[in-house]
């Protein structure tokens, strides 16, 4: 089992700045990849982006491409989700997860654990 943390949300205004955080404990050395997904109210959960763990590789949606990045530290096996440039329609539930099976996450359903999620509002 992978436990998962994150923390960081909270309310911001558009153009701003936030840095979500994901701690990782448990059996670690299983994680081939950290991904973040989110979740609007009545809308289905959004991949936003990954990390392959060993070799630090990124990819991230579209709708976040140029404005978000993902970093990782490995020897806190830990991974941020750094979101510049917020706008409202960024507000959602972050949810981080956890890969054993896929290098580059792009589904729920490659993910294996996942963190409880953390709320971004982006207030216009």
């Amino acid at each position: 089992q992978v436990q998962l943390v994150e923390s960081g949300g909270g309310l911001v205004q558009a153009g701003g700045s936030l840095r979500l955080s994901c701690a990782a404990s448990g059996r670690t050395f299983s994680i081939l990849a950290m991904a973040w997904f989110r979740q609007a109210p009545g809308k289905e959960r959004e991949f936003v982006g990954t990390m392959s763990w060993s070799a630090s590789g990124t990819y991230y949606a579209d709708s976040v491409k140029g404005r978000f990045t993902i970093s990782g530290d490995n020897a806190k096996n830990t991974v941020y989700l750094q979101m510049n440039s917020l706008k409202p329609e960024d507000t959602a539930v972050y949810y981080c997860a956890v890969s054993a099976r896929y290098y580059r996450p792009k589904s729920a359903n490659e993910c294996d654990y996942w963190g409880r999620g953390t709320q971004v509002t982006v207030s216009s």
